[in-house]
């Protein structure tokens, strides 16, 4: 017979644990993870602010009018 300390949990909770027991361990790290977080927040702001400009605001204010503009380029080509 199996005893309670044969039983392994689940792979998911054990890879949980592992990265928990890890980063409650850290020291360094924390302040690379914070960093490495920081970057991402601002390149994905930053790049969608300068790449993916809200297009149709120019061509009509109002929803309507989006959706008719959109209507009329995607029939005319």
């Amino acid at each position: 017979m199996n005893s309670a300390s044969d039983i392994r949990p689940n792979p998911f909770v054990r890879v949980f644990r592992f990265y928990r027991d890890g980063f409650r361990n850290m020291t360094v790290g924390r302040t690379l993870w914070l960093i490495i977080a920081i970057k991402v927040v601002v390149f994905f702001l930053i790049l969608r602010w300068l790449l993916f400009p809200n297009f149709l605001n120019g061509k009509a204010t109002d929803d309507e009018g989006k959706a008719e503009y959109v209507r009329e380029q995607l029939t005319n080509r």
